[in-house]
This record gives C-alpha cells, sequence and structure tokens, in this order.
C-alpha cells in the first residue's frame, strides 16, 4: 500500500461534506426564504373568514378599526380593553395589532356586506381605512423563485448525467471527454506476454509500439506514423486485452472509452466530447485513444429511412472523421478501436488515412488455445491428471474469453466438492456446464419421454458414426441441462473451407434425431426444435451463399458490406425467392430420407444404444466403440 505525502489529504467520500451536497444547500435556502414569505404575510395574525368577523367578532364592539391593504387583504385590530375577553384570550396583550385577517374579492362588496351587518346589530358602521402596501420579499420571489427551481433542476439533470452524487461535479464539464487516462501510477500493467493466442495480431501491433519509442526509426526514411488501428474479430477474442497491452509496452498516456459514451440525449454533446478527447490526448502526445465498440457512432450515414441514424450520432462520426484527417495535425496521437461489427461501419472511417490498418482476430485454432490456457492455467492449482493438449483439442470454436471462463468454472467446481487441486474432470464438467447448460437433476420425466429422448440421441449418434464427414464423436447424453433435454458431444474438425458433401453429412447427422423418432414410435415430436433450425439454417447457406446448388447456380447473395440489411428489399426477385425456397426443402428432404435410410440400416446398434442410454445415461466413446466399432475416417 502506498504511503500518502505529508501534503496529502484524505479525500472525504461522496456525498460527505458541503463539496457533495450544493443541492440540498439550495433546497434548505429556497425553503427558509419561502418559511420568511409565510411568516411575513402572516405576521403573528389569525387568519378568519369574514363571515366569522361579522358573525362572532362585531357583535362584540371590540374592533378598533379595520385597514384593507392592497383592496384585497382586511385587517383587523381589537381594541386594548376588548383583548381580554374570553374570544380573544390566544391575543398577545402586548402586540398592538393587527389581530386577525381575511381576504375579500371586491372592496364594495365588502363595504356593502359590512354595512349591512352592523345595520341588524344596531350599531354605527366601522370606519374602514385604505392602505397600499409592496410586500418586497414576495415581489423578490415571485420572480426568482422560478428562476432558482429551474437551475437547481437544471443542476440535478447534469448532476445525474455526470456519473451520479459523487462530490465534486462541474456541470459545465458536460461537454468534455470522460475518457480513463491509464498513465504514471495509473498506468497499464499488460503487457503482451498477457496476451496469447493472436500471435500474427501481435506482429502488427507491436509496430505500433516501436512507433511510440522510437519515431525517429521510421520517420527518417520518410514513413508516416499510423493514425488508426481498428481491431476486428468476434466477440471474446482478446480486442480489448491486445489494446491494453500495447498501452502497457508503449508506457504512453492511455485514453480509453466506450463508444456510447460520446452520445447523449443532448444535442451537440458528442461532437464536443470528441474534440476534447482529441485535444487532451495532443497534450500528452505522443499518446494513445482507445475507442471500444467503436459501431456506437461509426454506423454508415444514410442508408434507408428506417434505418437511417439520428442527426447526433452522425454529427459525432462527422467530427471523429474530421480529428483523424481533416485539416488539423495529430501528430503523436494514435487511435485505436475495436469493433465486432465491422460490416456496419461508414466506409469513410476506414478508409487509409483514418484507420491506416485493420487487423482481424479470429477465433484461436487448437496451438492458439494451448497457449491461452497457459495463460489461464497459471494461477490455478493443477492436479497432475489435466493435460493441456487435450483441453485444447475438446474446444474447437472456443475464443479466450471462453477459455478464461472455462478456466474459472472448473476451478470452482473444484472448490465446490471441497478439492485440493483442479482435476481433469472438472474441467470436462466446465465444459458441459458452458456449452449445454446447467443439470437439471431434479427435472421429472416419465419413462415414455425418456425412452423418446434416449432414441433421439441415439439417432443422432449412430447417424453421426457412420457418416464419413461429420463430426467425431465424443459421448451421448440424456440427462437435462439448459434448456435441452439430451446432447450429444462432438469434435469438430477445424476446415478452413468444406465441400457439399460435407455440408449434406452435417444435415444428415443433425436430422438423425427426428429420422430415429419416427422410425421407432412412427410418429415425431417437438423435441427436434433446435436441429430443425440448424439445419435450415445451413441449408439456406449452402443454397443463396455458396452456390452449392445446381438450379441457382454460380450464384450468391451474400452481403459482406451489411448493405443488404440496411435496404427494404431483397437483392434477388420473388421467383428466385420461390425457387429458393422449393430448393432449400428438396434439399432437407432428400437428406431426411437418405437418414432413415441409413438408420433403418442399423437400427439394431441403435437400439442398443437407446437401452444404454436408459441405463447409464452418459455413454463415452469407448462404449460407442463397443456398440459400433472402430469409426473409419473420410
Amino acid at each position: 500500500m502506498a504511503e500518502k505525502e505529508p501534503n496529502e489529504q484524505e479525500t472525504p467520500p461522496a456525498g460527505s461534506g458541503f463539496k457533495g451536497n450544493f443541492l440540498w444547500i439550495y433546497l434548505a435556502f429556497a425553503i427558509l426564504l419561502y418559511m420568511l414569505y409565510l411568516r411575513g404575510a402572516s405576521g403573528g395574525m389569525e387568519e378568519i373568514s369574514q363571515n366569522h368577523f361579522e358573525s362572532e367578532i362585531m357583535p362584540t364592539r371590540a374592533v378598533d378599526k379595520i385597514v384593507v391593504v392592497n383592496r384585497e387583504r382586511v385587517l383587523v385590530y381589537i381594541a386594548e380593553e376588548a383583548r381580554g375577553l374570553k374570544l380573544f384570550e390566544k391575543i398577545d396583550q402586548n402586540n398592538a395589532g393587527p389581530h386577525f385577517f381575511f381576504n375579500i374579492g371586491s372592496v364594495e362588496a365588502f363595504e356593502n356586506s359590512l354595512k349591512t351587518a352592523a345595520e341588524k346589530l344596531d350599531m354605527p358602521p366601522l370606519e374602514i381605512k385604505y392602505k397600499t402596501e409592496v410586500n418586497w420579499l414576495q415581489s423578490i420571489l415571485s420572480w426568482t423563485l422560478p428562476f432558482l427551481l429551474l437551475i437547481g433542476l437544471w443542476l440535478f439533470i447534469m448532476r445525474r448525467a455526470g456519473g451520479g452524487a459523487g462530490g465534486g461535479f462541474n456541470p459545465f464539464d458536460f461537454g468534455k471527454s470522460r475518457a480513463t487516462v491509464m498513465e504514471g501510477a495509473n498506468r497499464v500493467l499488460v503487457t503482451f506476454d498477457d496476451v496469447a493466442g493472436i500471435e500474427e495480431a501481435k506482429v502488427e501491433i507491436r509496430e505500433i509500439v516501436d512507433f511510440l519509442k522510437n519515431p525517429e526509426r521510421y520517420t527518417r526514411l520518410g514513413a508516416k506514423i499510423p493514425k488508426g488501428v481498428i481491431l476486428i474479430g468476434p466477440p471474446g477474442t482478446g480486442k480489448t486485452l491486445l489494446a491494453r497491452a500495447v498501452a502497457g509496452e508503449a508506457q504512453a498516456p492511455f485514453f480509453s472509452i466506450s463508444g456510447s459514451e460520446f452520445v447523449e440525449m443532448f444535442v451537440g454533446v458528442g461532437a464536443s466530447r470528441v474534440r476534447d478527447l482529441f485535444k487532451r490526448a495532443k497534450e500528452r502526445a505522443p499518446s494513445i485513444i482507445f475507442i471500444d465498440e467503436i459501431d456506437a457512432i461509426g454506423r454508415a450515414r444514410g442508408g434507408a429511412v428506417s434505418m437511417r441514424t439520428n442527426d447526433e450520432r452522425e454529427s459525432t462520426l462527422n467530427q471523429l472523421l474530421t480529428e483523424m484527417d481533416g485539416f488539423g495535425v495529430n501528430s503523436g496521437v494514435i487511435v485505436m478501436a475495436a469493433t465486432n461489427r465491422a460490416d456496419v461501419l461508414d466506409r469513410a472511417l476506414l478508409r487509409p488515412g483514418r484507420f491506416d490498418r485493420q487487423i482481424y482476430l479470429e477465433l484461436p485454432n487448437q496451438a492458439e488455445r494451448r497457449a491461452i490456457f497457459t495463460v489461464h492455467l497459471r494461477p490455478l492449482h493443477l492436479s497432475d491428471d489435466v493435460n493441456i493438449d487435450t483441453l485444447a483439442s475438446q474446444t474447437p470454436g472456443f475464443s479466450g474469453a471462453d477459455i478464461a471462463n472455462i478456466c474459472n468454472e472448473a476451478a470452482l467446481i473444484a472448490a465446490r466438492y471441497e478439492k485440493a487441486s483442479v482435476e481433469m474432470a472438472d474441467f470436462y464438467s466446465a465444459v458441459d456446464r458452458i456449452v449445454a447448460g446447467l443439470e437439471k437433476k431434479t427435472k421429472i420425466i416419465s419413462a415414455r419421454e425418456k425412452r423418446v429422448i434416449a432414441v433421439h440421441e441415439a439417432g443422432h449418434a449412430t447417424a453421426s458414426w457412420f457418416l464419413p464427414h461429420a463430426d467425431s464423436l465424443l459421448k451421448v447424453s440424456i440427462v437435462p441441462r439448459g434448456k435441452a433435454l439430451g446432447a450429444a458431444w462432438y469434435l469438430p474438425e477445424e476446415h478452413t473451407i468444406y465441400t457439399t458433401q460435407q455440408f449434406l453429412d452435417r444435415i444428415c447427422a443433425t436430422l438423425g434425431g427426428r429420422a430415429a423418432e419416427e422410425i421407432f414410435f412412427n410418429e415425431i415430436s417437438s423435441g427436434a426444435l433446435d436441429d430443425l433450425e440448424k439445419v435450415t439454417k445451413l441449408a439456406y447457406t449452402m443454397v443463396a451463399y455458396y452456390g452449392l446448388n445446381d438450379k441457382i447456380g454460380n450464384i450468391s447473395f451474400y452481403d459482406s458490406t451489411g448493405q443488404y440489411e440496411q435496404a427494404l428489399q431483397k437483392p434477388y426477385g420473388e421467383q428466385t425467392a420461390q425457387i429458393i425456397d422449393e430448393e432449400v426443402r428438396l434439399l432437407v428432404e432428400t437428406s431426411y430420407q437418405r437418414t432413415k435410410a441409413l438408420l433403418n440400416q442399423h437400427r439394431d446398434k441403435l437400439e442398443t444404444l437407446a437401452d444404454l442410454l436408459l441405463q447409464k445415461e452418459v455413454v463415452m466413446r469407448e462404449d460407442l466403440e463397443g456398440i459400433f466399432g472402430m469409426r473409419g475416417r473420410a
């Protein structure tokens, strides 16, 4: 823990002291003014009605005088000798008056009513005096109090928009950037050693660090330092971590901000924050600006009317474009950004001169997953049976964030059972937990439904085992997890491209569950919803995107720019759409018949596996090899 300097004072907690409670001071001051106003208005008098005055007070003949103030308020003075009466016992004997007051509508009506009351009481008319007074406090409050309320409301809104009730908020800083500055004692400690699995990206990004550390190495040859680097990739691939590693390696001021923090409900705030951010970065140059999720402000302008972004977002984007490559000079400031939606970004933002480099981060392969596991397994107490190569091979398609989650989940499972170290079985359970969901041991399933589930999963296993291009099967389970009543775990081979036959085998393996239900029970159930969704998407991808259909031909309707998403019409006509639908339906039906034929051919083995599932609930690969034999390779 760092020691404080002698002149360093402890910062009071937010909301303590006067600095964090200006609004309460304003409110207390307003209440005080209002109380003074009420006190001045009543002046120690008792308010009565005109009827009470005429029926109760006038008959006592104790009224000394009556004063009408500003033709709207009547002040009543009680004679000194009559103040001892029971009716006036509340009156202070030392108070010369006025003692009562009431309001009137008009002077003429009041005079007539008073004259009539005097005649009924057979007493002379009371003398009425008229007086005009100016209530300075009321006059001041009448025009200052609304302004005070508006100012207080404005300060309250600005305070809430500025980050809650923390002390020291200045409403005039609302248009300034909220970027987190990391430098000095608050510098980033992440280095490239903490980033694994993206070696190609690290090679490119290391040059950015060299630019900041040794700019003369490049400028002496006439090269210019890149103005921007954008990291593009699926969620969890390490974009933000890589940006933090750049800041940690370069030891330069690092301004970190999210794209959504630029846009507020107030017009012009986003552009103002962009200007302030670049101004602060230039003052600390060489420096790095990192904008996470830049698609929040960098979406393509224009497009369909219904999809058009608002003017505030566009003005923020325009200001960002100007700052990055306008008439101003941005020497020594490098902008880094991250997004997983590069298809929706404006083309002006991605052109050279703004983001000179686009670094794509893909999902890690097996070797990269092994490196990522090595990083995340460092803080864990591992058992001797943990094999990193096995973990890397059995987690295809997992991102770096997924792998970190697996390691943490495995440690939690081991701690739950009070183990001394994390074992390989804990990692298997963590993978099952993340992929399929939490095991539901208390879910009640009837014997009939359990039989259907066992046949369904056995159908998937049988079809995938005998289809040469289907994924390799690891285990089959009928234990309910998450929303699934059963599951089959596969070990997909990592292909760069897929052939038509590989697609067809995948479709057939996915349809194996429904086909098995029809073969054994002569009816189908709703348990194949997820399978049918996958099959439909895969079939449409083959026909409409990859050009793997003879009738459609070598045509692809895939749009990598994302413009089709903003258009109101499809890129093909109704006749083509009808052909696509017919070909997809034919493709799925042909695959379904092929799957049924395959399962009928191996019906006895399918039934054996279903019975074993009902007995053990989880069947591993060794048991599958005992039923089906060794699996052939494609």
